[in-house]
């Protein structure tokens, strides 16, 4: 084990040898092993929006098995996705790459002011595929968050209870934020510390932008001089927000976009420190070995920041 991961770990002396075996099998496995850095392929988008606005771009994805194959040839250092995916290639892909339970999910079919993920699997089902982690999805800011909130509690418990690592996602939505509001950067910089003071391993969310939504938070930014000009900057912030440093932090890949823009993003992302990017549509939509190349390229920029 390298002296950058033992020293990640060692920001998590509370936790278990299990959960702290399975952080390790994370940042000890893929292209980026033993840098501290970490891509994920995250495939909830079939669950989360439907199969033809996830799949019809590249129809190899509606097969479960294909995105096994792309995260472990490309060389990722984990897949998450809900139960139903993993189910259908985690007996023939067993060891080669580590897993994550999606144990929470929602669908598009109803629209809600409030939203919430319902709870669709468990620590059992984790382990029972060999999974090194769950994950859960959270909304700050979503007038049901109280619910997600304790749900996740107790799932995280049950998890570590079991040696399993818990990646949150958080995402930021709700009837009294604006659609800025949801990646303005102190609205980023909260959900991040509402993950780590839930108890996240590693915490999931989107690149902020330079917009401030809170009125009060605004007057501490302007007050203190805290720089958020850059994404450089802004991901530097999210960073200090997660007990200054001492959480691993990664970033969505966002909306669909160009390779040139999306490479000088991750390059932003790698310079304000972040610990990597977890990566769905961006990537699995394209053709496979344009997939591989870009993962590859993410990764690599992120190994070139070190």
């Amino acid at each position: 084990m390298t002296p950058r991961v033992k020293e990640i770990l060692s920001w998590y002396g509370s936790e278990n040898p299990g959960v702290l075996a399975n952080m390790a099998r994370i940042m000890n496995h893929g292209r980026l092993a033993g840098t501290g850095k970490m891509v994920i392929l995250p495939v909830d988008q079939g669950f989360e929006h439907g199969p033809a606005r996830s799949f019809a771009k590249n129809p190899a994805g509606y097969d479960p098995r294909y995105h096994f194959q792309l995260a472990i040839e490309s060389g990722c250092s984990a897949y998450a996705a809900p139960l139903g995916f993993l189910e259908a290639g985690a007996r023939e892909f067993a060891g080669d790459i580590p897993l994550i339970l999606k144990v929470n999910n929602s669908e598009t079919l109803f629209d809600v002011k409030a939203p919430i993920s319902a709870v669709t699997s468990g620590i059992d089902n984790a382990l029972r595929l060999g999974c090194a982690g769950i994950g859960f999805t959270i909304y700050p800011g979503s007038s049901a968050r109280k619910e997600m909130y304790e749900e996740l509690a107790v799932l995280t418990e049950e998890a570590k209870k079991a040696g399993l690592a818990v990646i949150v996602w958080s995402y930021a939505r709700g009837e009294d934020l604006s659609k800025e509001g949801e990646t303005g950067i102190d609205v980023i910089a909260y959900a991040a510390q509402i993950a780590a003071q839930l108890g996240a391993n590693i915490i999931k969310v989107k690149p902020p932008t330079a917009h401030i939504e809170q009125a009060a938070a605004k007057k501490v930014f302007e007050e203190f001089n805290i720089p958020v000009e850059t994404m450089e900057d802004r991901i530097r912030h999210v960073i200090q927000s997660s007990f200054d440093g001492r959480r691993i932090v990664i970033f969505s890949g966002g909306a669909a976009k160009g390779t040139d823009d999306l490479l000088e993003e991750v390059g932003q992302l790698a310079k304000g420190g972040a610990f990597g990017s977890i990566m769905g549509r961006n990537a699995f939509q394209r053709p496979k070995e344009e997939s591989i190349k870009l993962l590859q390229d993410v990764m690599d920029t992120f190994k070139a920041a070190e």
